[in-house]
């Protein structure tokens, strides 16, 4: 082993060590969605339920047509504001950072739409720095390269708080790859603990099916702290059911959302009761 690899080797020891008599908190909360108490050795605590934790990276998955950018909106929205009308117990953290959001699929007016809609949930708050993109004009090594050095060239240090990468699937040329699939997920951890940020991207599910497509998708769910799915809702068409499918942590509560009169995504409940037909 030749001196460099040695001292390159001595590096990663010192960066990946973790130390067992450390106490190392809850990872801090990025967006949750109400309360949950649990027993300690130093007694009883209440915790947000978290969507998306600093440090970690999650996806929402769905068909097509369900609705995806509408809910990334309303999550960026509430982000952003804390808290608005069309949220419901949905909570962001923010703590004064900022929201880079990246569209890699839609041209100019439907992503300006995307991005001028988190804009108009907030429209009583200071949204201060929020970066909006739409990369669909850019090739996948070069999105990459991108979104690397903007979260690190051109955000204050330790200001990067949550990050939208709509579409994931879009930072490669095959989702079957498995050389692309393990590289993006790997950017994906690196990002999300090199800023100390939280990453939320968006997957298609496979045709008739409920996994996210191909071995990008199988990978993703393997790595993600929070797997999100977007569904139909089996008794109001006009509504689409929010899951929790996986989470490292406490799982948030299923709910439903609607496009209101004016185009907004808003919560109906955060539980569907199929017996009454109402949410509640």
């Amino acid at each position: 082993m030749t001196e460099e690899t040695k001292m390159f080797m001595q590096l990663l020891a010192e960066e990946c060590i973790i130390n067992t008599n450390e106490i190392v908190e809850y990872p801090p909360v990025a967006i949750s969605m109400g309360e949950t108490t649990i027993q300690t050795l130093k007694g009883t605590k209440t915790l947000p339920i978290p969507i998306g934790t600093y440090g970690n990276f999650s996806f929402v998955q769905a068909p097509p047509k369900t609705m995806k950018t509408f809910f990334i909106s309303l999550l960026a929205s509430v982000y952003l504001g804390g808290s608005n009308k069309f949220g419901g117990t949905l909570k962001g953290h923010r703590d004064n950072k900022c929201l880079i959001h990246f569209d890699t699929e839609q041209g100019k007016f439907h992503a300006q739409r995307v991005f001028r809609r988190v804009v108009d949930m907030n429209i009583k708050n200071d949204l201060g720095c929020y970066h909006t993109f739409g990369l669909r004009t850019v090739g996948f090594k070069d999105r990459i390269a991108f979104i690397e050095y903007y979260l690190q060239e051109k955000i204050e240090k330790g200001k990067v708080g949550l990050c939208i990468i709509d579409g994931v699937a879009d930072l490669c040329s095959d989702v079957n790859s498995l050389e692309q699939s393990n590289f993006i997920a790997q950017k994906l951890m690196e990002w999300s603990q090199r800023f100390s940020c939280h990453i939320l991207t968006v997957i298609h599910s496979n045709f008739g099916s409920d996994k996210p497509t191909g071995h990008l998708g199988s990978i993703l769910e393997k790595k993600t702290e929070t797997q999100i799915q977007l569904e139909t809702n089996t008794i109001n068409k006009d509504w689409i059911t929010v899951k929790c499918k996986r989470s490292r942590g406490y799982a948030f509560e299923t709910f439903s959302f609607k496009v209101n009169e004016v185009g907004l995504p808003e919560i109906v409940g955060d539980l569907y009761n199929p017996l009454k037909g109402v949410s509640f």
